[in-house]
C-alpha cells in the first residue's frame, strides 16, 4: 500500500484566558491508500481536533504548536492558507457530524454541489450541474434533478448527510475524513451511510479517517483502529488485534461498555470517572485516575508506546511486563 497521510508528533493547542491548553498531545499515525483508520474514544478526547488539524480548519484561537502533517508527500503544516484551500474539497475532503450546520441554509443543494466542481475542476455551470446529478444518484438520492433546486431544510437528516457525502466526493479526493457522520441518524440510515462510504472507498481507492465513539461502527468498517484518551494515542493496531487482543485498560473498558447480543451472560461495564480537563495537570499516565490496574509507577511516570507486535502498539506500563514475560518465555 502507498502511504497517503503521515502525522508525526502532532501537538494542537488553544489560546485561552488561562494560557495555552493542549487538546492533542504529541500523537503520531499514518493512513495508507485504500485504508480505513478509525479514531475512537470518548467525547472530548481529541478526535475531532485531530481531524480539524489535518484539514487546517482549527478555530481562530487554535494552532498546531509542534509536529508535522504530510499528505501525498507534501508537508501541510508548512503551507499557507491559500494553498490549503486548494487542497480542501479537492484532494482532501471532510464530512461533518451535523449536516444541518455544515450545509449553508441560504443556498440550494445544487449551488453547494456545483461550487467545488467549478472552483477546483474548472467546470462550466452546465457541466457542474450534470456532474451534481450524477453525484446525487451515486449516493442514492432519488429524483436528483428535483433535489438540486431544494434547500437543506427541505431534506431529511439522512438525505442531508448523503448530500454532504456527495459534496465531499465531488472532486474524487484521495483522503476522506468523516467526523462522526452517522451520530444524528437512526440505525437504518446509519447502516446505509456506512455501506455507502465503504462502497465509494473501494471504487475510488480512497484513504478514510473515520472519527467515532461507537465500537460497533468500528467493527464494521475499520482496517486499523487508533484509540485516543485525553489527547493522546493509547493504543493502535489492526481491527482484529484491537477487538481480540486489546492491551490498554482504556481500550478494554471501551469494549466492555458495548452490548454483546451473542453472549447472554455478557454484562455491561462502565469506565469510572470522566475525562480530565485540558488544563488539569496529571503526573504519570493520564488514565491512571480511572484505571483499575494502576500502580505507583503509573502515578509517577508517563509510559512510552510499547510494541505488542509489529502492527500493534500500546501506551501502558503493563505492556513492559508483558514484553519481559515474552522474552523470558522465548529464552
Amino acid at each position: 500500500m502507498d502511504k497517503l497521510l503521515q502525522v508525526d508528533n502532532l501537538v494542537t493547542q488553544f489560546r485561552t484566558a488561562e494560557g495555552k491548553l493542549s487538546a492533542v498531545r504529541g500523537i503520531s499515525f499514518s493512513v495508507e491508500k485504500g485504508e480505513t483508520l478509525c479514531i475512537v474514544g470518548e467525547s472530548g478526547c481529541g478526535k475531532s481536533i485531530t481531524s480539524l488539524s489535518i484539514m487546517g480548519l482549527l478555530p481562530s484561537n487554535g494552532e498546531i504548536a509542534e509536529g508535522s502533517i504530510t499528505f501525498e508527500g507534501e508537508v501541510l503544516t508548512k503551507k499557507k492558507e491559500e494553498e490549503l484551500r486548494q487542497l480542501r474539497g479537492n484532494k482532501m475532503s471532510m464530512i461533518f457530524q451535523e449536516p444541518m450546520t455544515a450545509l449553508n441554509p441560504v443556498f440550494t443543494v445544487g449551488y453547494q454541489l456545483r461550487e467545488p466542481l467549478v472552483l477546483h475542476q474548472h467546470m462550466t455551470k452546465r457541466q457542474a450541474t450534470d456532474k451534481a446529478v450524477d453525484l446525487l444518484e451515486q449516493v442514492g438520492i432519488p429524483d436528483p434533478k428535483k433535489r438540486l433546486k431544494q434547500f437543506p431544510h427541505e431534506l431529511s437528516g439522512g438525505m442531508r448527510q448523503r448530500v454532504m457525502i456527495a459534496i465531499a466526493l465531488a472532486c474524487n479526493p484521495s483522503l476522506l475524513i468523516a467526523d462522526e457522520p452517522t451520530t444524528a441518524l437512526d440505525v437504518t440510515i446509519q447502516a446505509q451511510i456506512l455501506d455507502l462510504i465503504a462502497d465509494l472507498k473501494r471504487k475510488m481507492d480512497m484513504g478514510v479517517v473515520f472519527v467515532t465513539h461507537d465500537m460497533g461502527v468500528v467493527a464494521e468498517i475499520a482496517d486499523r483502529v487508533m484509540v485516543m484518551y485525553a489527547g493522546e494515542v493509547v493504543e493502535i493496531g489492526e481491527v482484529k488485534e484491537i477487538f481480540n487482543n486489546p492491551q490498554h485498560p482504556y481500550t478494554k473498558g471501551l469494549l466492555a461498555s458495548v452490548p454483546n447480543v451473542d453472549d447472554e451472560h455478557h454484562t455491561l461495564e462502565s469506565i469510572p470517572g470522566s475525562l480530565p480537563n485540558l488544563n488539569e495537570t496529571i503526573e504519570g499516565c493520564r488514565f491512571h485516575p480511572r484505571c483499575p490496574l494502576a500502580t505507583d509507577r503509573c502515578k509517577r511516570e508517563d509510559p512510552p508506546i510499547f510494541d505488542v507486535m509489529e502492527t500493534h502498539q500500546s501506551k501502558c506500563w503493563l505492556q513492559e511486563v508483558n514484553v519481559h514475560d515474552k522474552a523470558a518465555t522465548s529464552s
